[in-house]
């Protein structure tokens, strides 16, 4: 089964390693699912959290002013995998060519993901099997004042 996710934000956290690594945080049935992204990623989903335009279009801003002008749109995106601490996601397309209508679908980097639907305000979604397997309560991302912390 799959649950309509929101993107509660982007933070660091602290990786298996100890180290401090970008995190985004996405809450889907009731329970968070920490994913840790690169730098570059983390940057391209706050800026578009905070609607705020890069000087020049980011990768992600190029893909989907591409998949527009391709006469395409972003339906949703899904994470639907993880395997050995790698989420793994698909991105579900369709595009209208001669009054004919095709979907598609295409692999994706849960983070690149999630950048893309960030721009086209379109749904997460993820499913029961990441949720078991990686979601954590809220409670153990809270900030002290009812926002969440990603765990600096």
């Amino acid at each position: 089964m799959e649950h309509e996710a929101t993107v509660e934000g982007v933070g660091i956290g602290v990786g298996e390693d100890g180290s401090e690594t970008p995190v985004v945080l996405v809450r889907a049935r009731g329970e968070i699912v920490p994913i840790f992204v690169s730098a570059d990623q983390a940057q391209s989903m706050q800026l578009a959290i905070n609607g705020e335009p890069f000087e020049r279009p980011l990768t992600h801003d190029l893909l989907v002013e591409m998949v527009a002008e391709f006469g395409g749109a972003i339906d949703r995106v899904r994470i639907d995998d993880l395997a050995d601490g790698t989420f793994y996601a698909k991105i579900d397309t369709e595009q209208y060519t001669e009054d004919r209508r095709k979907e598609m679908v295409f692999d994706a980097r849960p983070s690149d993901g999630i950048a893309v639907a960030l721009r086209v305000d379109c749904p997460v979604v993820v499913t029961d099997e990441v949720v078991d397997a990686a979601g954590r309560p809220p409670e153990e991302f809270d900030a002290g004042d009812g926002s969440l912390d990603a765990g600096r």
